[in-house]
This record gives C-alpha cells, sequence and structure tokens, in this order.
C-alpha cells in the first residue's frame, strides 16, 4: 500500500504545485472564486497560491522513520482544502464562469470534489491515523 500512498502523494504534490502557478499565470480566473465584498481579492489570490506551491512542496519532502511531520501536513493541507472551500461555494452562488464552469450543474458539481481533496489528503499522508491516534490521547483514560 505505500507505493500507492507516495504516488497519491506524489500527484497530490503536483496538483497543488499547478495549481500555485496558475494563481499567477491566470489569476483572473480564480478572482471568480473570492467573493467581491471582500478587499485586496487579488492578493487573495495570490496569497493562495503561495501557500499551494509551500505546500505542494512540502509534500515532497522525504520523512523521517518515525516522524509525525509527514501525517500533520496532511492535516494542514486537508485544513487549506476546507479554508478555500467557501470560495467554491461563492462562485456557485455567484455563478461566476471561472475555470469555464459555465452553468450551474457544473458549479455544484465541483463543490463534490472539495471533499475528495480532503480526504486525498488526508490519506496519502497519514493524517488519517495521525487523527486518530491525537484523537486517543485526548480521551480521558478510566
Amino acid at each position: 500500500m505505500r507505493p500507492v500512498r507516495t504516488a497519491a502523494r506524489v500527484l497530490l504534490a503536483a496538483v497543488l504545485l499547478v495549481a500555485g502557478v496558475a494563481h499567477f499565470a491566470i489569476a483572473e480566473e480564480f478572482l471568480g472564486q473570492v467573493p467581491t465584498f471582500l478587499p485586496l481579492r487579488e492578493e487573495i489570490v495570490l496569497v493562495s497560491g503561495v501557500v499551494e506551491l509551500v505546500l505542494g512542496a512540502a509534500l515532497l519532502l522525504p520523512a523521517g522513520r518515525h516522524d509525525d511531520r509527514r501525517a500533520v501536513l496532511g492535516v494542514v493541507v486537508a485544513v487549506f482544502f476546507v479554508a478555500v472551500f467557501p470560495g467554491n461555494v461563492w462562485q456557485a452562488v455567484d455563478g461566476s464562469p471561472s475555470f469555464g464552469l459555465d452553468t450551474a450543474t457544473a458549479r455544484v458539481v465541483r463543490l463534490l470534489f472539495q471533499p475528495l481533496l480532503v480526504v486525498w489528503a488526508l490519506w496519502c499522508t497519514g493524517g488519517w491515523e495521525w487523527l486518530h491516534r491525537a484523537a486517543g490521547r485526548l480521551r480521558p483514560h478510566p
């Protein structure tokens, strides 16, 4: 299972790196996901692109043998995907055609993929297991 997880992690890193670069190359497309009532919309696009580049690069770093850093990174990536989800909701509500999503159905279907990204990040990094262990440490023991 380890080679499959590694491949999935490398693929996720590639997705994040490509998306991060796209934030700079086609920034106007990403503006469709930033609510118009927010200030500094262009800066939000650029900062989120930098975050994606950093997270993507970090996913490619080697992990230590008994090190939870990769699992914690997976949790951070999952939290990032949750944090940007309101932008996807905004695009659906606002009706922005960014990224070729020119129908309400296409924008709603896109929303369904965000939870898959969260699961992907947690699974391929060992984040699920780390969260389970962390939750076990928090439970009171009789």
